[in-house]
């Protein structure tokens, strides 16, 4: 199993960014493709590069991973996914940005690290399987835009 680039059993937490961008009133996410959280729907995001803003590197892997293109407009939430083997030792330890943003261009696309994406309204999240705490992370986020 490789640890997926020192993201298994890591010595510290690692730091990752995300972006719920709404258009019309709509939010977009995707299906995980990778692990963790298989094939749950989720916000575009991933790790942040060293160097780079959080906020910039989620407007970034929003485009990689789906081809929109967005703008952040604030942070929105502060997401801790700590996993843990049977036998107690962390396993991955990712805290998560995750910003409100809006949609600027793209209609969006599918790839390896999404298979799927739609553009959901926010009070239907709840009756899709999503990442833990998705549907109050994309509340907080929609109510910073105007």
């Amino acid at each position: 199993m490789s640890d997926e680039g020192g993201r298994l059993r890591p010595p510290r937490p690692l730091l990752a960014a995300s972006l719920a961008c709404f258009r019309d009133g709509k939010v977009l996410i995707a299906r995980r493709g990778k692990p963790p959280a298989l094939g749950l729907w989720s916000l575009p995001g991933g790790m942040v590069k060293l160097g780079e803003n959080a906020a910039d590197a989620a407007v970034r892997e929003l485009h990689e991973e789906t081809g929109v293109r967005a703008t952040a407009v604030a942070l929105a939430d502060v997401v801790e996914v700590i996993l843990r083997a049977p036998d107690g030792v962390v396993e991955r330890h990712v805290t998560i940005l995750a910003y409100a943003g809006r949609w600027l261009a793209g209609e969006g696309a599918t790839g390896p690290e999404a298979t799927e994406i739609a553009w959901a309204r926010p009070d239907r999240l709840g009756a899709l399987e999503t990442t833990p705490g998705l549907a109050a992370v994309v509340a907080r986020a929609a109510a910073l835009l105007p």
